[in-house]
């Protein structure tokens, strides 16, 4: 078992070390931009409204 742990692991690739940064970068440009937009959607007269009224409703 040893043996073939030590193959799989000289096996794979070298040439992508910088991946991993340009992978962060991208899923954190994408989580402020989902966040941006859900700020904007909530924001929002309408939605505003709506949870309002619910939060009314569920009080009486």
């Amino acid at each position: 078992m040893h043996r073939l742990l030590a193959r799989l692991r000289d096996a794979r690739p070298r040439g992508d070390d910088g991946m991993n940064t340009a992978e962060y970068a991208v899923g954190t440009i994408a989580a402020v931009a989902f966040a941006g937009l859900l700020l904007k959607v909530l924001t929002s007269d309408t939605v505003q409204n709506a949870l309002t009224a619910i939060v009314q409703r569920a009080l009486k």
